[in-house]
């Protein structure tokens, strides 16, 4: 899910639109220094930077970054003129910071829904399918020799028809998670991704078959 998740917070257009805000927004009030920077993650739990006065200066403690990251830049020069604009900057940062933590959340999903799907319709492909054409070849064989009734080669028939209607809709679930999770990378609302995005899919970790 790692994977995933980078990939989703490198390629959303819709975070990205988010995040060009955030800079007009720092733009508009006059930010231009960041003195920090945290994640998404950081800030959605709140952190805090350990501030402590020396000599008149203000010494800043840098917060741990995590493996993959989103980070956001914090402005905090100490001013107090300065304050208000800090603090409408930030609240605007929790903002984004919450659209990048449920990108996190809906990129695991996406992926653990095709992952789920995939070994699904991988099992109606290469077991569920195979053994029902054994069964009827054997059914066959057996009517042919007068050993089984016309009635169980029917029921044999419409058991292989049920098959195939739940291994076609297994493939149609999975190319429904396939979709999502490429809407889940680069946007488009849930579900509502298309073509394109197996390249990416496969070198997460996906199968076709």
């Amino acid at each position: 899910h790692k994977g995933i998740e980078r990939l989703a917070l490198a390629n959303r257009v819709d975070l990205e639109v988010a995040r060009l805000g955030l800079a007009a927004t720092a733009k508009a009030y006059g930010l231009t220094d960041a003195t920090r920077t945290l994640t998404d993650l950081e800030v959605i739990a709140g952190a805090e930077v350990e501030r402590e006065e020396e000599d008149g200066e203000v010494e800043t403690s840098i917060s741990p970054q995590v493996e993959f990251e989103f980070v956001i830049p914090i402005f905090d020069s100490g001013k107090a003129r300065m304050r208000k604009a800090e603090l409408s900057y930030l609240q605007a940062a929790n903002v984004l910071a919450e659209r990048a933590v449920n990108v996190r959340s809906e990129a695991r999903a996406a992926a653990t829904a095709y992952r789920s799907s995939h070994q699904i319709a991988r099992h109606y492909s290469d077991v569920v399918l195979p053994l029902r054409r054994t069964i009827d070849e054997e059914a066959l064989l057996s009517n042919n020799g007068m050993i089984t009734s016309t009635f169980d080669l029917l029921n044999d028939a419409r058991e292989k028809i049920g098959s195939q209607l739940e291994a076609a809709n297994a493939k149609r679930e999975f190319w429904l998670a396939s979709a999502g999770l490429t809407a889940a990378i680069y946007g488009g609302g849930s579900g509502g991704g298309g073509a394109g995005g197996e390249t990416q899919i496969a070198a997460s970790g996906g199968a076709g078959h």
